[in-house]
């Protein structure tokens, strides 16, 4: 009877630990980034993530449309909000035009300390910081699409919610985000909680059932 009793133990034994690994498994699968968790995008399936173009952490790079308030500590002619225009610069008052698009903003205001340190400024010190951003856009089923003035912490809910929200005929569970990513724009399905970004359009489908 003993060697039984050693059996069953050891049956119990197995059977707790098979079921605390399968418990360990669905936690793990719970709690792992997925798309919406990381406001990455989401692609139907045979796609892939591209979460690094999608993620909020991802560092704000300038384009056109966008104003930034620009300091020198002792320049005051110089200090002043500046729009990065549709090539791409910004137009700094004593040392011209200086390329902006697709910088962030401290490398922005490296190069401008460069320019000024080459003969106008010994020592500068610069700041550069996004003063405003520039607009999203919406299309599709939504009952004002158009061009709309970003702000910072959106979502595609809020966008839809700004746009008048969603018409009779709109596709509700997703939308196509159109974004550009190291230059090229990309375009994913995306969940409704993802964030956008400034230059983003989004395009709300019509729902066919």
């Amino acid at each position: 009877m003993r060697p039984l009793r050693v059996s069953r133990c050891l049956l119990l034994v197995l059977l707790a630990a098979l079921t605390l690994a399968g418990c360990a498994r669905r936690q793990a699968a719970y709690y792992a980034p997925g798309p919406a968790a990381a406001g990455g995008p989401y692609i139907p399936a045979g796609g892939a993530y591209a979460a690094q173009g999608y993620a909020t952490a991802v560092p704000y790079n300038l384009d056109t449309g966008d104003r930034v308030r620009v300091s020198v500590f002792g320049q005051d002619g110089v200090s002043n909000s500046y729009f990065v225009d549709a090539a791409g610069y910004v137009n700094i008052a004593l040392i011209g035009p200086v390329a902006a698009r697709g910088l962030t903003a401290p490398a922005l205001a490296g190069a401008i300390a460069g320019r000024l340190r080459d003969g106008f400024v010994r020592d500068p010190h610069v700041s550069v910081e996004v003063e405003a951003y520039r607009p999203f856009y919406i299309l599709g089923e939504v009952n004002a699409p158009g061009q709309y003035p970003y702000q910072p912490g959106m979502t595609l809910e809020t966008a839809i919610a700004i746009a008048g929200g969603y018409s009779p005929r709109a596709d509700k569970r997703a939308a196509l985000l159109t974004r550009n990513i190291n230059g090229v724009p990309a375009k994913s399905k995306v969940p409704l909680q993802t964030q956008l970004r400034p230059g983003d359009t989004v395009n709300v489908a019509e729902r066919w059932f």
